[in-house]
């Protein structure tokens, strides 16, 4: 019989505002970016004081690279609660789909930024390239797949088809529809799914 560890209640409320504050930064980055992002803006959506904010993350950088580890978890989360019946394409769709509710519901892309900045940024940190890898190589396998299935375009490299997935979930037309359109989140991500997968 194996004894599960006891969190205090003060452990508890420290892991509860981390999640806040991750909330908050993915928020924030969603509306100001990185460069014009700052750690009191963190703070302030909130409500803690800034030396609070530094006792869990100790730079703008830490905490950026936290907020998008935690979306890769996510994906990879997502891949391994698949039905393992579900063919390669369908389960590159699922996950696309999940990945445009988080994008609707303010979350960040899984391509977080064309700034040379925070891309050098992240190439420098271990744990979050460990979860690209691990995701990548879980997505070149179902596109590769899927190519041989006949079910993806078999003429194109497997890099193109899969670059321009992830591109997918950085697709401004996602803000545009939730904007402009009147069409609910599950018809935008249908559509978009369909523009993915189908074309126009």
């Amino acid at each position: 019989m194996s004894i599960l560890p006891k969190f205090s209640f003060k452990d508890q409320a420290f892991k509860l505002r981390e999640s806040a504050i991750l909330d908050a930064t993915t928020s924030v980055l969603g509306t100001k970016g990185y460069d014009l992002m700052t750690m009191d803006d963190v703070a302030g959506a909130v409500g803690i004081s800034k030396p609070s904010l530094y006792k869990h993350f100790k730079s703008k950088e830490e905490l950026v690279g936290e907020a998008l580890i935690r979306l890769l978890d996510g994906a990879i989360e997502q891949m391994a609660a698949m039905d393992a019946a579900l063919t390669p394409v369908q389960k590159l769709s699922a996950l696309l789909a999940w990945a445009l509710r988080v994008r609707l519901g303010g979350g960040l892309p899984f391509l977080p930024s064309t700034s040379p900045h925070v891309r050098d940024m992240l190439m420098r940190n271990v744990k979050y390239m460990l979860r690209l890898v691990k995701l990548n190589r879980q997505l070149e396998a179902l596109v590769k797949q899927a190519q041989k299935d006949g079910d993806l375009n078999a003429a194109l490299p497997s890099d193109v088809i899969l670059f321009s997935y992830y591109a997918r979930t950085c697709d401004p037309a996602v803000e545009f529809l939730s904007k402009f359109s009147k069409m609910s989140d599950d018809a935008i991500v249908q559509h978009m799914l369909t523009v993915a997968f189908k074309g126009i």
